[in-house]
């Protein structure tokens, strides 16, 4: 098992926690690929590259919705790849309405920073949420 990995993963999800977009940052590649499934409606899919679009994915994400519960559960490790599974409950800030749903991420990490990040959800519950 390789902690490191794991450790850097915690550590981005404790930033997140706190809406620390710059510190976010800090333990990204500048060659970041970020990857978030979904159509259009979600104000946050799609592809991101590079530190600088990492930084709007983040930012983003904390401007389009309220965060009651984001709770990992499990974080899994496989060489450079770390699988982490949880729980959400967001309130889409548009519209009021609730995303609940389990997600799995699935990052790359190397030298400390994260070089990939794919996002897997229940993209039909953000979907509805983001819908007016």
């Amino acid at each position: 098992m390789s902690t490191s990995e794991i450790d850097t993963t915690v550590e981005v999800f404790t930033r997140f926690g706190n809406k620390d977009v710059p510190a976010i940052v800090e333990l990204m590649a500048d060659d970041v690929l970020i990857e978030f499934y979904g159509p259009s409606v979600i104000p946050y899919a799609g592809t991101y590259r590079g530190a600088g679009e990492a930084e709007r994915f983040f930012s983003t994400v904390l401007s389009s919705v309220d965060i009651h519960r984001f709770e990992p559960e499990q974080f899994l490790s496989d060489g450079r790849m770390v699988t982490v599974t949880g729980e959400l409950h967001l309130t889409a800030r548009s519209t009021g309405r609730d995303i609940r749903s389990a997600f799995a991420h699935v990052i790359t990490v190397a030298d400390g920073k994260w070089l990939r990040f794919r996002d897997f959800m229940n993209t039909a519950e953000a979907v509805a949420a983001f819908t007016a």
